[in-house]
């Protein structure tokens, strides 16, 4: 029978061993997500020199597409399945960690 506490999992005070690793990479991958979604659009209020939102991003063209376009429709959906990858691979690289240490197959 399992205790009670292997239950409870607290973002903000994790267990230590896997979870803590687990949580920093989830807390990589969303930060990684966060300045791409985010900071894009920070970086074209800032660069806009019109009113209307119109700046050099806007101007330049990726197959005859605005750059703003080809980032938005192309790029993120891209960063999101690379972003996926890393989680996933991470992921197995902590969880293999983990398990030698709990079988001790690394001594």
């Amino acid at each position: 029978m399992q205790n009670q506490d292997d239950y409870l999992v607290n973002l903000f005070k994790p267990h230590q061993g896997s979870m803590v690793d687990e949580l920093s990479v989830i807390i990589a991958i969303l930060a990684g997500w966060g300045v791409m979604n985010f900071g894009f659009q920070i970086l074209l209020w800032f660069l806009a020199e019109t009113p209307s939102g119109e700046g050099i991003l806007s101007r330049l063209t990726i197959a005859s597409f605005p750059f703003n376009f080809w980032f938005t429709a192309q790029f993120l959906p891209l960063w999101f399945i690379i972003l996926c990858v890393i989680f996933n691979l991470y992921l197995d690289r902590v969880s293999e960690r983990h398990s030698r240490k709990r079988d001790r197959t690394y001594e």
